[in-house]
């Protein structure tokens, strides 16, 4: 028995399969982030905090004669997304309803997914994680209110890259509002805008819920380190004689080894 606590749920085997298999499939779509990143791990709930490999000083040695410092760690952090299931359609899921209700589930796993594209692009700062957008050392590329627009804009955040000797494939994430408009337009004499900036990038577009504007980056590795302890996993909290109520939850890091390889594109 680990730290979930699944066993002690009334869930059967059957269902705890369907509902991971719809977590599974809402978060693979939404966590757009994980797309651009390295993932480390997952490492174990017990992983408490990420090398950092530096040290700073510390003021007094145990006895004189003697240099001191301390190690710097960046700690994993947890993030949880409770969500409820109704005993009633858990049984009619046993009797073989091909239709039972996971709409809170499905709505605490964009949650979470938006939570963490948040946090490895824009930031967290009461987690000590320094987003993507935010330690960027290139000037912000504006967008403009016209899709047809983004392949200049796109084509001068690949300039600045390149300028800065940081080398492709590149890809760009959009937030949702974005990526609709672009999956949507079409270009004079009707070439899709999608395909036009995957030519441009010669990588994907990547939906990811919870940003604001666009990010261009580069997929060429060791950029934007992500560390994962326990990756996102469906624990039990208790139950009542209505509802089972469980959780999505994960601890995770993410810190920028390179600054230089994003460009931040915003209205």
């Amino acid at each position: 028995m680990n730290h979930l606590l699944r066993g002690h749920a009334p869930i059967t085997d059957e269902r705890w399969a369907e509902i991971d298999e719809e977590a599974r499939e809402r978060l693979t779509t939404a966590l757009g982030a994980r797309k651009l990143v390295d993932f480390d791990g997952p490492k174990g709930w017990q992983y408490s905090a990420t090398n950092l490999g530096r040290v700073e000083p510390v003021a007094t040695a145990p006895i004189d004669g003697l240099e001191a410092a301390q190690r710097r760690v960046l700690p994993l952090s947890e993030l949880r997304a409770p969500f409820k299931i109704s005993r009633r359609e858990l049984a009619d899921g046993d009797r073989g309803a091909a239709d039972v209700d996971l709409d809170d589930l499905d709505e605490a796993a964009m949650r979470i997914a938006r939570a963490e594209n948040v946090a490895v692009l824009h930031g967290w700062a009461q987690a000590s994680i320094v987003g993507v957008t935010e330690a960027t050392t290139h000037a912000v590329v504006k967008l403009g209110e016209a899709f047809e627009d983004y392949p200049n804009h796109v084509a001068k955040a690949v300039q600045l890259l390149l300028k800065s000797g940081i080398e492709g494939p590149y890809a760009i994430a959009l937030g949702s509002d974005a990526y609709t408009g672009v999956v949507e337009t079409t270009e004079h004499g009707g070439y899709p805008l999608l395909d036009h900036l995957r030519k441009i990038l010669e990588g994907p577009v990547v939906w990811t819920p919870g940003l604001s504007g666009a990010v261009v980056v580069s997929l060429r590795g060791g950029d934007f380190l992500f560390e994962s302890g326990q990756d996102l996993s469906i624990g039990y909290s208790h139950h009542d004689a209505d509802d089972v109520h469980l959780y999505i939850e994960e601890s995770f890091s993410f810190r920028v080894a390179t600054p230089e390889a994003a460009v931040s594109l915003q209205p």
